[in-house]
């Protein structure tokens, strides 16, 4: 029998904060351990594809209806290979369509390779406020193992910019790279740490399957303990840099934690429009994921033709514990008890044969107050969260 979708009879009382992710699929080159859908292209048909997300967007309203939307985030793809009046028009007509919150975040992901002056310029002044630079390495050696398109001098250079144009600005990092040493992951902390950044993101590299990396795995990657030993020097040095470690791979200085990335963790609403962008959202009586058409061109296909939700998945009583704290348990704090009620329409004693086992195993502390991962439940995550699946 299927599982009802009403899950209380109150169902939700009030509807989590709600953001907006716009998908912009592509990128000068796809680099060999990615694994989000983003296209190579020689041209992008920027016009065209602006004018079906719009469209998009404009059909999506009946289902946020008067809400505020508190952050924007155009990921990717490469975001920064559109032109700032593209940008621009995205967001006047966010503007126009939605209840923008004041002091809305708005985040542009771009990358080092694409990045002049006059763009990040034309990219604040279209209204962003916040800027993720893709950087990975400051090494040459290990850019070029990762299959990216920019180099060391244009990393530093993408960096300097970021500094110059944006208050707010994430540099993102990876380790455990092919060939890399203790010595080298540490030498990419210093060279971020020398922009002084408000907002570090640090990421194990990982071979995901059907991705070039994931198929024959590059030679020399460092074992899991010399892996394990850059993590941990990490986030030392970035605790003594003053960082706040606030969730398993960011890192922040007081005002600057990533808001749309929270309400993530936090299993707030999102709406996703553009080509494979998926999205949460919270009704009185169900909480849904829908899914747009993944393939650029059939995506602007379909929204000509109104069918651009490829599907929409509704998430069941038994959906809603993993669900949740697949998201909550990322966060170094956790999350207040209460907010598991308040996301899921659920009550926390459903969760409390988790709850039990997780502590049992030194996993997590859960009480009536707050739910947070312990340090060993950080450093084997799976393991907790695993507690949580159905059955």
């Amino acid at each position: 029998m299927a599982e009802a979708v009403v899950r209380l009879p109150g169902g939700l009382a009030v509807p989590p904060p709600l953001a907006l992710y716009i998908h912009l699929p592509w990128c000068v080159r796809k680099c060999p351990y990615c694994d989000f859908n983003s296209h190579a292209a020689q041209q992008i048909p920027e016009a065209a594809y602006i004018d079906a997300l719009l469209v998009d967007l404009e059909r999506a309203l009946p289902e946020i209806w008067g809400r505020s939307v508190h952050s924007v985030f155009f990921g990717g793809g490469t975001p920064s290979l559109f032109s700032p009046e593209g940008i621009d028009r995205i967001l006047a007509a966010v503007r126009a369509l939605t209840p923008l919150a004041p002091g809305a975040e708005i985040t542009l992901e771009a990358n080092p390779g694409t990045v002049e002056a006059a763009k990040f310029k034309g990219f604040r002044e279209a209204g962003v406020t916040r800027l993720s630079l893709g950087i990975q390495s400051f090494d040459a050696r290990h850019l070029r193992a990762l299959g990216r398109i920019h180099d060391d001098a244009e990393a530093r250079r993408a960096a300097e910019l970021a500094t110059t144009h944006f208050e707010t600005f994430n540099l993102d990092l990876m380790y455990a790279l092919p060939g890399q040493t203790l010595a080298e992951a540490l030498a990419d902390v210093e060279h971020a740490l020398a922009f002084a950044p408000p907002h570090l993101s640090a990421y194990h590299l990982t071979l995901e399957p059907n991705t070039p990396f994931g198929h024959t795995a590059p030679a020399n990657l460092p074992d899991d303990d010399l892996a394990a030993d850059m993590q941990t020097a990490i986030e030392a040095r970035l605790a003594a840099a003053g960082m706040a470690h606030y969730e398993i791979s960011a890192f922040a200085r007081a005002g600057h934690t990533c808001r749309h990335n929270l309400n993530y963790w936090q299993f707030g609403d999102y709406l996703g429009i553009g080509a494979g962008a998926h999205g949460k959202l919270s009704f009185h009586d169900r909480i849904v994921r829908p899914m747009r058409v993944k393939h650029p061109q059939r995506y602007m296909d379909a929204v000509a033709h109104g069918t651009q939700v490829a599907e929409v998945r509704t998430l069941t009583r038994t959906d809603l514990p993993f669900e949740f704290m697949m998201n909550a348990l990322r966060l170094e704090e956790g999350v207040p008890s209460a907010l598991f009620t308040e996301r899921t329409g659920l009550p926390s004693s459903v969760c409390e044969p988790a709850f039990v086992r997780g502590r049992k195993l030194g996993l997590l502390e859960a009480d009536a107050v707050r739910i947070r991962p312990t340090r060993r439940g950080q450093r084997f995550l799976n393991d907790l969260l695993e507690l949580f699946l159905p059955g």
